[in-house]
């Protein structure tokens, strides 16, 4: 490897660029703002730290890793030939990202893969119109991006298969769970699944079937826990599809086909209930309660991952 190019400052950005460093892959951070690219590389390289770094830096001290590490303005880098890899980790919103990406169609050399860290906007709509959209796609990350494996690599109208491939690759070799996602299609495939699941999660609480906490403990305590240990496409391979299909044709059609947003949770909204960072979502949280469940899942985020490194 060479290096990575990071673009963006923000905590997606620091998680991004902490799974590179972690495996002693070189990093640049391009930001607007010299001052904030510092301070996410300085992010960058404590994320790296606490999920434990490999390779060549696991016996360097922080300040000489971080001398192998860049921070700069993104209009004054010109070192592109030295890159592998190009991510765009910016605000989700679709003109500053065109604008972004219609730069680095001008700057970066046609054979060096470009990838977008949106969660919404579709590749193809992000890359319209450019020259080298060939080598451009979705490189969908999960918050925290330096603990979750997953990266959804999201093939648009353009996009060529050896540069899919070719990204694929790159995260393999550093320890992430790359899935190809061939067709440019909205929630690309993780969140579709998450989103499918919510909209029958935050049904039953319309309907006032279940809390919201007994669906969470419905979940984790049943094919959440075991998701840990096999996907659903095989744990029904483990069990049979023909009780999975006897029991389709009772549940498949009460499930919720709903197309916008249940009451309750539309007027959450309107009512500033976001959840934790506004103080109260479904429920009131303090601040000892947050920091509470933050270190809790933390904790647990970890000992999943060691569950999936099982062999």
């Amino acid at each position: 490897m060479k290096y990575v190019a990071v673009i963006g400052t923000g905590i997606m950005a620091a998680g991004i660029a902490a799974g590179f460093v972690a495996q002693s892959i070189p990093v640049v951070i391009l930001g607007r703002n010299k001052d904030k690219a510092d301070a996410c590389l300085d992010k960058a390289l404590t994320l790296a730290q606490k999920i434990g770094i490999v390779g060549a830096y696991a016996s360097q001290s922080q300040d000489a890793i971080k001398a192998g590490q860049k921070a700069e303005v993104l209009e004054n880098w010109s070192n592109w030939d030295g890159c592998d890899w190009v991510i765009e980790t910016v605000a989700e919103n679709l003109a500053l990202k065109q604008e972004i990406f219609q730069y680095l169609d001008e700057r970066v050399p046609a054979h060096i893969p470009i990838g977008s860290n949106s969660s919404g906007f579709p590749i193809s709509k992000i890359a319209s119109g450019l020259k080298t959209a060939n080598r451009m796609m979705g490189a969908h990350y999960f918050m925290p991006a330096e603990v979750v494996p997953l990266v959804e690599v999201v093939m648009g109208e353009k996009t060529e298969l050896v540069f899919a491939e070719q990204a694929c690759s790159l995260y393999k070799s550093i320890a992430k769970k790359p899935v190809l996602v061939k067709k440019d299609i909205p929630g690309f495939l993780a969140n579709r699944i998450q989103h499918a699941l919510m909209r029958e999660a935050l049904s039953l609480v319309q309907e006032g079937i279940a809390s919201p906490e007994d669906i969470d403990d419905a979940v984790r305590y049943s094919f959440g826990f075991r998701y840990a240990a096999v996907g659903p496409m095989t744990q029904k391979e483990i069990s049979g599809w023909d009780g999975m299909a006897n029991a389709a044709k009772e549940i498949y059609p009460s499930l919720s086909n709903i197309t916008t947003l249940p009451p309750k949770v539309v007027q959450l909204m309107s009512e500033g209930k976001t959840g934790m960072k506004s103080g109260e979502g479904f429920r009131k949280w303090t601040p000892e309660e947050i920091q509470q469940v933050s270190d809790s899942y933390s904790r647990r985020l970890k000992a999943a991952f060691d569950v999936l490194n099982i062999e």
